[in-house]
């Protein structure tokens, strides 16, 4: 009976030190912040803790991580689950996902995107950036980042590179001065392409780039077709205009040259002269229209007609300066020239043209199953 009584005293004592302790720790500051769900230092670190942090504040987190890096939701809410919800850490960790994910969607076929076009009195530089979908081409960063490319290719320009192609090689590894509020600080090209990749969760390409200039006594014009802002479009013109004399007026040509630039949009020529058509396009031509007019059953004489009068439209549907002006189909560009040079009283000649379209060439994928396929110059 007193062995009972005494092991019941030391029980008793014993949970009365337990309580006490628990009362200690549950008043303790590092219990306290811990509890309330406000921010812990550990080693110098900041955390947070997914279970203290509200349903609301997790929503705060989620919306601003989202406007810092414009990543998909579902990208940013497991990075900012995957770090106890410190926004710092995880805007680190997506950039670190976005690589890798970028990389991993580099095969994907990137058939939609901008042209930007970036100009000054004497030159224009024009870029091809593709993306996956016209949603993508339509983030505020994948436009910065377009505009930004043609400016820098426009300062890359050499003199005396009157007409040059380029691929992405040109300007991959050049360092690039960013300065957006999602894109910022110096870096190479290849780089903030992939940066952007990863902010918008799809395949990005610099594809092609072409570079026009004049250094005679003339202009550069510029026309963009579907433009959601200034200098980018999905379709766009640039022709150089050049005055024989050096005193011509040169507002005549910038009005004229902008309109042959939309011209050039409007009906995609493919040669600036009839000379300049390849024997071999006009052989392979011939004998396609041969073909054509010999299933009609006319005479030798009456074929060869009907293939000179179709080789002649060939020529008008296919050639800049025999097309029909788009803004009065009753002349052609060569008279739309001729006129401009008796207004300036000088002969006015178009030296080069470019069209380009976002898109073209590239291989889409047919199968409804998602097969992909590699954007292509």
């Amino acid at each position: 009976m007193a062995w009972g009584q005494g092991a019941r005293r030391t029980i008793t004592g014993l949970l009365f030190r337990v309580q006490q302790q628990a009362a200690r720790e549950y008043s303790s500051p590092t219990l306290q912040t811990h509890t309330l769900g406000t921010p812990v230092h550990q080693n110098g670190t900041l955390r947070r803790f997914s279970s203290e942090v509200s349903a609301s504040e997790q929503m705060n987190l989620i919306k601003q991580l989202r406007e810092r890096t414009s990543a998909p939701i579902k990208d940013v809410k497991a990075s900012l689950v995957s770090c106890n919800w410190d926004i710092e850490a995880a805007q680190k960790d997506l950039r670190k996902r976005g690589v890798v994910l970028a990389a991993k969607k580099s095969s994907r076929a990137a058939a939609e995107g901008l042209l930007a076009i970036a100009q000054d009195e004497k030159r224009a530089a024009v870029v091809e950036l593709n993306c996956e979908t016209d949603f993508v081409a339509r983030n505020d960063v994948f436009q910065y980042l377009a505009s930004s490319l043609a400016k820098m290719a426009l300062s890359a320009q050499g003199p005396g590179e009157l007409f040059l192609p380029f691929g992405p090689e040109y300007l991959e590894n050049m360092s690039i001065n960013l300065d957006h509020p999602k894109l910022t600080g110096e870096t190479t090209v290849q780089s903030a392409v992939t940066e952007v990749a990863a902010m918008v969760g799809e395949n990005v390409k610099l594809r092609r780039g072409f570079m026009l200039s004049t250094t005679a006594h003339g202009v550069v014009s510029t026309y963009m077709h579907t433009c959601p802002q200034p200098g980018l479009g999905r379709i766009a013109g640039l022709v150089t205009l050049e005055a024989e004399d050096s005193s011509a007026l040169l507002d005549a040509l910038k009005r004229v040259g902008s309109s042959i630039a939309m011209h050039i949009v409007a009906a995609k020529p493919l040669f600036l002269s009839k000379e300049l058509v390849s024997a071999t396009a006009v052989e392979n031509e011939r004998d396609i229209l041969r073909t054509q007019a010999e299933s009609s059953g006319k005479s030798q004489m009456a074929m060869d007609k009907m293939v000179e009068g179709r080789l002649r439209k060939y020529f008008e549907e296919v050639v800049l300066m025999e097309q029909k002006y788009v803004l009065n189909d009753s002349t052609n560009i060569k008279t739309v020239l001729n006129d401009l040079s008796k207004e300036v009283g000088s002969k006015v000649t178009i030296s080069n043209f470019i069209r380009m379209e976002v898109g073209e060439g590239i291989e889409r994928p047919e199968a409804a199953d998602g097969s992909e396929a590699v954007a292509h110059a």
